[in-house]
């Protein structure tokens, strides 16, 4: 590999959703950048995600800038599906992925910045867009006595499907869309409890014919902050609360403690489980940025609306509610990535451009 890369205008750390998105603004602007990406194919995580996902947006609000999801709008896109599409993506635009290639350290080098991969590479950039999105470092919560558990222990980040906990006591632990579609799956095949805070709150998918994604696009709400990826409601046509009501499904406050065979629930009853699954989401991934001032107290990007707040030329697109609630999805990363042009151009000395309303064209 050559060690030496050339100056580019902007490097992108990610190919996927978010990178991708980077990649169509900044190739509109004509400016010179490269994507780098650990993986051997663009796409981020999204195949590494258990089998039978299916996004809980239709296809009309799962896409990215200049190139519509295909198939029916209305429909449900499954995992392979999304994975098919970036790398339809990528492909159709022809951007400049260099795949393989982790980075390892972002650096201040002069006026811009120096990239180190994982197996020696050294790039070089004037500003750099993290795409690296929020979904890469899956959370475990604390729970007293979970490190003692002598049963199958994994978050939903490695859960793939049904096939090992067919006939076991399998507890998971969350309220949003991927806990209760894993636990109503598992609940066909194994006997199930979602492990809930708070009461799990649902919505329906469609109201008065019309989805639900639709309904936050007409009023506005998408473009807040009211909603996050744990505090989502769980869009439901009926199934997930018709199994709660039957009981093929149930549903218990958190437990309180762990034991090596099972867990405690509140008021002290214990219940021996075989596997305990962890839906409980990400937190940002970010160890490259280590010797840059990044990260706040609270662990919390110091950002604003995708703008590092203390390091020039350094900008985010992906991560939750970066700017409202659709910031981390497939809708949601191309505005977010057309925000920051303005100021990316700033930072490159380049004019203020009318161009700018082109760009949503």
């Amino acid at each position: 590999m050559n060690t030496n890369q050339s100056m580019q205008d902007v490097i992108v750390i990610g190919a996927g959703q978010a990178g991708l998105a980077c990649g169509w603004h900044l190739q509109r602007l004509g400016l010179g950048f490269l994507i780098l990406d650990g993986q051997t194919r663009p796409g981020g995580n999204w195949r590494n995600y258990y089998d039978s996902l299916k996004l809980f947006s239709p296809a009309a609000y799962s896409s990215l800038p200049g190139l519509p999801f295909p198939g029916s709008p209305a429909h449900y896109p499954s995992r392979d599906e999304v994975v098919d599409y970036l790398e339809a993506y990528a492909s159709r635009f022809q951007l400049p992925i260099q795949a393989d290639t982790e980075v390892r350290q972002v650096l201040r080098s002069g006026d811009g910045f120096e990239l180190r991969s994982a197996t020696g590479g050294r790039f070089h950039a004037r500003a750099v867009i993290v795409a690296s999105g929020g979904f890469s470092r899956p959370y475990l919560p604390a729970i007293p006595g979970l490190d003692g558990f002598r049963g199958h222990q994994l978050h939903s980040a490695d859960y793939r499907n049904v096939s090992p906990f067919r006939g076991q006591r399998v507890v998971v632990v969350g309220a949003a869309n991927s806990a209760v579609q894993i636990a109503h799956e598992l609940a066909q095949v194994a006997e199930t409890t979602l492990a809930t805070r708070e009461a799990i709150r649902f919505v329906p998918q469609r109201m008065l014919g019309i989805d639900f994604h639709a309904w936050l696009k007409w009023t506005g709400l998408e473009k807040t902050r009211w909603l996050n990826d744990q505090s989502t409601p769980v869009l439901d046509d009926g199934t997930y609360r018709n199994a709660l009501r039957t009981g093929l499904l149930r549903r218990n406050p958190m437990f309180t403690a762990v034991t090596p065979a099972g867990v405690l629930w509140p008021g002290g009853q214990h219940e021996a489980v075989d596997s305990l699954i962890f839906a409980t989401g990400y937190r940002p991934n970010l160890p490259f940025l280590d010797g840059l001032p990044v990260l706040g107290l609270d662990g919390q990007v110091i950002q604003r609306h995708g703008v590092a707040l203390e390091v020039p030329g350094l900008y985010f697109v992906g991560l939750p509610r970066q700017r409202n609630f659709a910031s981390a999805t497939l809708r949601g990363v191309g505005p977010d990535a057309e925000h920051i042009l303005g100021p990316l151009r700033h930072h490159l000395g380049l004019p203020d451009a009318p161009r700018m309303a082109s760009l949503r064209s």
